[in-house]
């Protein structure tokens, strides 16, 4: 590969997962809306939350494997066709089963898309960078989060049906780019069965797990913080800013998270970001006052920002010493988050509505803090011999 193809890549890939994560960040504004159209209950409002992290969930093993074993390019370009598709059923659905079921096939695609560039960068890149490369990868992704409450916001002021069906002319623009781009000619061989044993191993189930837990609290707050904002008084816009402040914090952090887990260890910057997070949703359940609540929403943006890479740098690390190609990376990373997130979601609507928010923002900070203490003493023996890898 010339020296330029990975550039043009990055710059690809940087697309595809910007408008990946844009469009899935972009239901947090409009979740009040939805809730009082449709009469949805806070447990039907965290299943359209999660619908979209489930599809992901579903798809997000075969989707790296297909990377792995036909190709990333090939799996990017499918993904967006979907993307394109699934989008146009949001954005004109009115009915909660429609709109349930076109967020569903959203996260198919998005696990496809985000497989096929991952998968596609980290081969370009090679090893000796991967946790700055990872960084760098999140950090763009999250940027495109930023995107998403201001996507939120114009959906709800002139309709979801321009704002979402123009992904529609978005993924082809980018599948078109994407065809253009050579990829590595690295494939794999191996079986499914070959496959499922190696992802049974302790450390990738280790890893997988690492990643799932903060992508719970992510999943928990798509629900309860707008709910939250919104019983204070504040509207759409309000909630666009705090989600949208936090993200630039999440994508300047990640990079910097990805160098130190590639001189250091993945356990020090893990834990510190769980116990950030957990300090901040407990300030969110505790504390009735707008300005205070948006404010930690962006400390648990300070949180994911420096946990979420050394996990992902921990998913690869444990990848390669299987000796699988990475991109199965891809597909733990993608299951773990997806998975963490649809039990946020879930969880924390249903416990919501049993308990109050104030009790849901509390049991997430609680199980935050619980992860933190395991991970200590689950990893620091690992760290000791090996300090980049779980």
């Amino acid at each position: 590969m010339s020296e330029m193809v990975p550039r043009r890549l990055l710059v690809i890939a940087s697309l595809i997962v910007v408008q990946d994560l844009a469009f899935f960040a972009a239901i947090s504004p409009l979740l009040p809306q939805y809730v009082d159209d449709l009469g949805l209950s806070e447990t039907e409002a965290g299943v359209l939350t999660a619908a979209y992290p489930a599809g992901t969930l579903l798809m997000s093993l075969p989707a790296g494997f297909l990377a792995a074993r036909a190709g990333p390019r090939l799996t990017v370009v499918v993904g967006l066709v979907l993307m394109g598709a699934s989008s146009i059923g949001f954005g004109f659905g009115n009915e909660i089963g429609v709109l349930d079921a076109a967020r569903f096939l959203q996260g198919v695609a998005g696990a496809m898309t985000w497989a096929g560039a991952f998968t596609w960068v980290i081969e370009a890149e090679g090893g000796e960078r991967r946790g700055e490369m990872i960084g760098t990868l999140l950090g763009i992704a999250i940027a495109g989060a930023l995107l998403g409450p201001p996507l939120g916001a114009l959906a709800d002021a002139l309709g979801t049906e321009p704002v979402f069906g123009s992904v529609l002319v978005i993924s082809l623009v980018l599948a078109a780019m994407a065809l253009r781009v050579p990829e590595p000619g690295a494939r794999t061989r191996d079986t499914v069965g070959q496959v499922a044993r190696a992802l049974r191993g302790r450390p990738v189930m280790i890893a997988g797990a690492l990643l799932a837990v903060p992508s719970v609290e992510f999943g928990a707050i798509g629900v309860l913080v707008p709910l939250k904002i919104d019983d204070l008084g504040g509207g759409a816009f309000v909630i666009a800013v705090g989600f949208t402040i936090g993200a630039a914090v999440e994508a300047a952090l990640s990079p910097r998270a990805g160098r130190y887990a590639d001189e250091h260890s993945w356990l020090a910057p893990y834990v510190l970001g769980l116990l950030i997070s957990a300090i901040a949703l407990g300030t969110i359940g505790a504390v009735s006052v707008l300005a205070i609540v948006v404010a930690a929403v962006v400390g648990t943006s300070i949180g994911a920002g420096i946990c979420f890479t050394p996990a992902t740098k921990a998913i690869s690390d444990a990848i390669e010493a299987t000796g699988l190609h990475q991109g199965m990376t891809a597909g733990i990373t993608n299951f773990g988050w997806a998975g963490g997130e649809v039990v946020g979601a879930t969880v924390g609507g249903a416990a919501a509505d049993a308990y109050g928010l104030g009790a849901a923002f509390a049991g997430v900070a609680i199980f935050l803090s619980v992860a933190a203490l395991l991970a200590l003493r689950a990893g620091s023996a690992v760290v000791g011999r090996a300090p980049s890898r779980v």
